[in-house]
């Protein structure tokens, strides 16, 4: 959890370099951290689990602080709506899932944003793919 916090500030360096020069930001990736309570099916019993721990959950918490949008929240506030199933448990069948793979822009970025989804319908991966629809200029 040490290594994934001092990575997670790692990029925010970056991140806040590239916001510092004006430029549309788009952050994509696998978090490997469920943010909110709505963002795994079994919370209570996964408060000490990694992936739901305090100290992951409080850098998304900066990260939004910080004027970051979690565009798919932004658009959908559904519960059930995960990205990563377990496959040795068969976790997908039941939608036993966590929400761990993210879009985050700025907020300025925002305007350019039209819609956010997760693909739960294709498999392949104990993942899902994650999409993002940007408006035509």
């Amino acid at each position: 959890v040490k290594y994934k916090l001092e990575f997670y500030d790692h990029c925010l360096n970056i991140w806040e370099e590239t916001r510092k020069q004006g430029r549309p930001l788009i952050i994509c990736g696998d978090y490997n951290t469920a943010h909110k309570e709505i963002d795994l099916a079994r919370p209570k019993e996964n408060q000490t689990t990694s992936g739901f721990l305090p100290e992951e959950r409080e850098f998304l918490d900066r990260l939004v602080d910080m004027g970051y949008v979690d565009v798919f929240r932004k658009f959908n506030q559904e519960a059930g709506q995960y990205t990563y199933w377990d496959q040795i448990t068969r976790a997908r069948d039941r939608n036993v899932g966590w929400r761990i793979d993210y879009f985050f822009v700025t907020e300025e970025t925002m305007p350019l944003v039209q819609n956010a989804f997760n693909r739960m319908d294709v498999m392949g991966s104990d993942h899902c793919p994650v999409g993002l629809e940007l408006k035509r200029r």
